[in-house]
């Protein structure tokens, strides 16, 4: 009896020693693989004081005011532009959206600040990429410093994980520095 239970001890720690295999091993870390079509742009047709060209994913709807939202249904994500006159404060417009994109920095990792210059087209500006988990990745103001002051901002409806939607943060960026270089101010 002596010798059969022995037996069964062995068995059962040689089995569970060669069962153990080899080490284990962690999952490897992998991302979110979204893709997106390469953009087509048209232009845009408003009332409004200035057009733009708009990728055809893109689906704007103007406001009263010539402000404006394109929808990316497609992205789940939205630009929202606000479009105001220059009467004598542009000083006032320039320190709003210079405001509005720092109120960002508390969640914000950091703010890089590309200036913009078209004088063919008399568009100066501003482009503001937004790294982290803040609301809004990008934003952006537009101007001819006389007549027209356009400011952007991306906003997306799910909750702000900078790496779930980078993908998409990255390709509507893309289109907002498509949209400055596309401006055109009626007078």
């Amino acid at each position: 009896m002596k010798n059969t239970a022995a037996i069964l001890i062995l068995i059962t720690v040689s089995i569970s020693l060669i069962s153990c295999g080899g080490d284990a091993l962690p999952k490897p870390k992998s991302q979110l693989s979204l893709s997106y079509p390469a953009p087509s742009y048209k232009a845009t047709a408003s009332e409004c004081d200035y057009n733009f060209d708009l990728n055809k994913l893109g689906i704007v709807r103007y406001k009263d005011d010539c402000s404006a939202v394109i929808d990316y249904p497609t992205i789940n994500g939205s630009i929202f532009l606000t479009y105001r006159k220059v009467d004598n404060n542009i000083n006032a417009l320039l320190n709003d959206a210079q405001k509005l994109t720092y109120e960002h920095v508390r969640k914000a990792d950091n703010i890089i600040e590309e200036k913009y210059v078209n004088e063919t087209q008399n568009a100066y500006g501003m482009f503001y990429d937004i790294k982290g988990d803040a609301a809004s990745q990008s934003q952006f103001y537009i101007t001819d410093s006389t007549n027209h002051f356009l400011t952007g901002s991306i906003y997306f409806n799910a909750r702000p994980n900078y790496d779930s939607i980078y993908p998409a943060a990255m390709y509507l960026k893309n289109d907002i520095r498509h949209l400055m270089e596309s401006i055109e101010w009626r007078k």
